[in-house]
């Protein structure tokens, strides 16, 4: 006897076809998203890097003394001298005695060697060096305080509203200060702006003038995904570090300030980027510079004017929530030539469920400009006939 064919099977059979359609049922409900892990330290934030939206925060935008965390700044200003071409990885960099008597951590560079600047930032970025820092800041922009104020002119263009700096290497100044959130700003726009660069980060040790140091960040030999960013530490500011870790093509930034150990920073920072993988997922919903909708362009030498955003668009969601998400397109009414590229033209909504999580501007992808005469009086009555069919 078959017994999957008896009545007793058959019923069996039922009973797992019924509990699979319930437990698929289950996983795509709405599952509440825990509170964030209580962490100790002064202040805190957890973001997508992609999307810049804030997982968990406490205290961010408190003014505190960043220690060694001034030096994410320190290596952007540097990366963009490279990029601008004003500076080379090979360029050769005589060390000052003012570097070379800098207090704190050290690369160990001698005065009056001459250093690659390559070797001078894996100094800054690994060994948190301050004496590479100061080699720096003295070689991009003749003296400390001259770079400081390349700092800040980078920290005001980027958005970080609530710092200045006063050195390159973070030991203490009264007037030197940041926020945990703005640090999310400087390194989010490192990693983005700075790919190739961004990889000596991740880097666990540096060898200078046969001394071999350890990078500081404890997270490296942890994690695998963790491959940044920056620790920092003085009697003032604490033990700090940002962190940032990658995984299936989502990158997340901690910051912790204020703790009271190597091993708590460490811990706390793990425990936020462990709470942000386990309980959010992060989508691209539309590509910048992609086609999203053509619209009708009046008067101009075409008919059609291609529609998209500057950027990529990213959300972050509540995990399995995705099919919860709808995006709306707002492309503005009558739109005449001339036209450039990158002119806003509409919005692009997402809502998840009845929720707002991100709005973007439309822009236009090409320039349109005005047609011939002929094109212009013949869409002028178009448009007339138009509004008396609308009236």
């Amino acid at each position: 006897m078959n017994y999957l064919k008896s009545p007793v099977g058959s019923l069996f059979l039922l009973l797992i076809l019924l509990a699979t359609h319930l437990i698929a049922i289950a996983e795509e409900a709405e599952v509440p998203i825990p509170a964030p892990p209580s962490i100790a330290a002064t202040s805190h934030i957890l973001i997508d890097y992609n999307s810049g939206k804030v997982l968990a925060e406490n205290n961010a935008d408190a003014k505190l003394a960043p220690a060694s965390l001034t030096k994410i700044l320190t290596v952007y200003v540097v990366f963009k001298e490279i990029k601008n071409g004003h500076l080379h990885l090979d360029d050769k960099v005589t060390i000052s005695q003012n570097a070379w008597k800098t207090s704190g951590s050290k690369m160990f560079v001698k005065v009056n060697d001459q250093v690659k600047v390559e070797d001078l930032l894996k100094g800054v970025i690994i060994q948190s060096g301050n004496d590479a820092s100061v080699a720096l800041a003295e070689h991009v922009a003749g003296n400390e305080a001259t770079f400081a104020e390349l700092m800040n002119q980078h920290a005001a263009r980027l958005g970080m509203v609530n710092s200045h700096f006063e050195n390159s290497d973070g030991l203490p100044s009264d007037g030197h200060y940041t926020t945990a959130r703005d640090l999310t700003i400087i390194t989010t726009a490192l990693i983005k702006e700075f790919p190739e660069f961004y990889l000596w980060f991740s880097q666990k040790e540096f060898t200078y003038n046969k001394i071999t140091q350890q990078n500081r960040n404890l997270l490296l030999g942890r994690d695998e995904t963790v491959d940044g960013v920056k620790t920092g530490h003085t009697d003032e500011a604490g033990y700090c570090l940002v962190a940032s870790a990658l995984r299936n093509g989502m990158r997340l930034i901690s910051v912790v300030m204020g703790t009271e150990s190597m091993i708590v920073r460490a811990n706390e920072n793990q425990a936020l980027i462990n709470y942000g993988f386990r309980f959010f997922e992060s989508h691209r919903l539309y590509e910048g510079k992609k086609v999203i909708q053509e619209t009708r362009i009046w008067k101009g030498e075409t008919e059609t004017l291609p529609l998209g955003l500057a950027d990529d668009l990213f959300v972050t969601i509540p995990r399995r929530r995705y099919n919860d998400i709808a995006a709306s397109v707002n492309v503005d009414k009558q739109i005449l030539a001339s036209v450039k590229a990158g002119v806003k033209l509409g919005t692009v909504t997402v809502k998840l469920k009845d929720a707002v999580i991100a709005t973007k501007d439309l822009v236009a992808l090409k320039d349109v400009e005005k047609g011939g005469i002929f094109r212009r009086l013949y869409d002028s009555v178009l448009m007339m006939i138009k509004k008396n069919d609308a009236n």
